[in-house]
């Protein structure tokens, strides 16, 4: 089942992510025939319409969604990689699970996770398609991000001034991020032998 398993873990990456926020807001979320709605109705609890009660945690359910297999598919790579002859030594030597998970799986995917979380960090900073189809960034402006705000001051209120603006601050701030995340990855790859 180990094919299986990892064919449906990394299913959501081969979404669009349009259709993937039109599954989750239709079939998921929707507060009268969602599946949210028929397990809180089946509990006897009053269905809760996510989008426009919690926006934000809706939007980061359905983002997180989506790059999960991302991640997934590096941490795998790197448990393949981990040796198997150091655990068995450590088992030799009395160690037990917790204690290799500390001392030895987690120092061995430590620059995997830090790969993930720097591609992931820049790659959340242009989260569009999701807010847009779910949200348009409402209520107010709870689910409104850089990028859904630069499309709406360009594109809906016509200030192409003021986006324009916004589109250099977006790319400052992922060139910031960047920089940052990759001297941090850096200095791991140096410190580690």
């Amino acid at each position: 089942g180990r094919g299986i398993v990892s064919v449906m873990l990394i299913s959501p990456f081969f979404i669009m992510p349009t259709v993937g926020a039109l599954i989750w807001k239709n079939l998921i979320f929707h507060p009268v025939s969602g599946i949210l709605a028929a397990v809180w109705k089946f509990f006897g609890a009053e269905p809760v319409d996510w989008l426009a009660h919690y926006p934000l945690l809706s939007i980061i359910i359905i983002v997180s969604w989506q790059w999960l297999p991302f991640a997934i598919l590096l941490l795998m790579t790197a448990m393949q990689s981990l040796d198997q002859e150091q655990k068995e030594a450590a088992r030799l030597d009395g160690a037990g699970a917790i204690a290799i998970f500390w001392h030895l799986t987690l120092p061995h995917l430590a620059r995997p996770i830090a790969v993930v979380v720097m591609i992931e960090t820049i790659f959340l900073l242009s989260v569009f398609a999701e807010i847009f189809t779910t949200t348009n960034g409402g209520p107010g402006y709870a689910s409104t991000n850089l990028a859904y705000l630069i499309y709406n001051q360009a594109l809906v209120q016509f200030d192409v001034g003021m986006a324009s603006a916004g589109g250099l601050i977006a790319v400052v701030i992922a060139n910031i991020a960047a920089i940052i995340l990759v001297r941090m990855i850096g200095k791991n790859l140096t410190d580690k032998p």
